[in-house]
């Protein structure tokens, strides 16, 4: 028997996986998108159309946060939040020779991607990949950060990147529960391996408690009216929270329903998201640590992506630099460009900040 009649044998090329219609639309049948190094050309058009990839990330605002950074060979850098990788890849590059960047993000399915692209990318003008080194990445909370550095032996850093949210790799994957678009169990844990889903969360809330998450966490003007609904019916789906909501959505007048659209649908969401991962408290906590972790000179530099996250960073920011903790904090936060909030619009609601110690 030939390699090529053994059963087993591995080496014939897989076929692509087959869709209904011209398109795939289901996320593990967009194969194009899943490999960007064997479809270059196909993501960039992807891009130009305003769109992100599924499975990847669009880093915001680069050209600001380098600039804010500005780092340089040998700095150490902490990218609390990693993600996709997309600010640390640049970073990378300008901190060498020399350099260190730790690299933390909580969600495990993720994380080990990341490192294996960050790890495989050759050092800028030369054929040499990353130095083992040069990259420390750990599976973990960013309000843990603290302590990632005293046990990693290193004291102070002289860059801080926070970038706050959801990646799009989790909106996009139905399976994380992130979006409403596709129907699957309502999960909305940043770490699946922790925690409880929103599902069962909604299963033991009392009507007060989430009228109070839907107004602290996404500022929701009809908190009171989709609390009894998702209370009344708790549904266990994505699909099933949005149809929920949407019936509320009908009962508004014709001008509300046309100004609002799905917001509520989103607002609920993350107000839901934000109350699974503890969000808030994780955030205050590392604002709290920040100093202790940066170096005198040293730069923070902060994106978030919706009020609750940014009225956090900016009362931290003032507050330390009225005690001198700070020399100089941003004194207003900075957008994406219009160019870039065209070009990705999942952009649109970024506000970045910044302070120096």
């Amino acid at each position: 028997m030939t390699s090529s009649d053994d059963p087993k044998d591995n080496s014939k090329p897989k076929r692509r996986i087959r869709y209904k219609g011209t398109h795939p639309r289901k996320f593990h049948e967009k194969y194009k998108e899943l490999a960007p190094n064997q479809y270059v050309e196909d993501i960039e058009k992807i891009k130009s159309r305003g769109a992100t990839p599924a499975g990847t990330h669009r880093p915001i605002c680069v050209n600001e946060i380098l600039e804010i950074l500005n780092p340089q060979p040998g700095n150490i850098v902490l990218d609390a939040t990693l993600g996709y990788g997309g600010h640390s890849s640049l970073i990378l590059q300008k901190i060498l020779p020399g350099g260190r960047l730790i690299g933390l993000d909580q969600d495990p399915i993720e994380l080990p991607k990341t490192e294996l692209r960050l790890r495989a990318q050759n050092i800028s003008g030369t054929t040499e990949t990353i130095p083992e080194s040069a990259l420390i990445v750990e599976s973990v909370n960013f309000e843990n950060a603290f302590s990632v550095l005293r046990t990693k032996g290193v004291p102070l850093v002289d860059l801080i990147l926070v970038d706050l949210g959801v990646s799009s790799m989790q909106i996009d994957d139905p399976s994380r529960g992130f979006s409403f678009k596709i129907d699957a169990p309502l999960d909305l844990r940043m770490n699946p391996l922790k925690g409880q889903p929103a599902a069962a969360l909604l299963s033991r809330l009392k009507e007060k408690d989430l009228i109070k998450i839907l107004i602290e966490n996404a500022d929701e003007p009809h908190a009171e009216q989709i609390a009894k609904a998702l209370l009344k019916n708790r549904p266990t789906t994505t699909i099933k929270m949005a149809d929920t909501i949407r019936e509320v959505i009908k009962t508004f007048t014709p001008r509300v329903q046309k100004e609002e659209g799905d917001a509520p649908i989103r607002r609920a969401f993350q107000a839901l998201r934000i109350a699974v991962n503890d969000e808030f408290s994780a955030l205050d906590q590392f604002l709290d640590d920040i100093p202790r972790m940066l170096k005198r000179g040293g730069r923070v530099a902060i994106l978030s992506f919706h009020s609750g996250e940014d009225r956090r960073v900016k009362k931290s920011f003032q507050a330390r630099e009225r005690l001198g903790v700070y020399s100089k904090v941003a004194p207003t936060p900075i957008r994406p460009s219009f160019e870039e909030q065209h070009s990705n619009p999942r952009s649109k609601s970024a506000k970045l900040r910044w302070a120096i110690k």
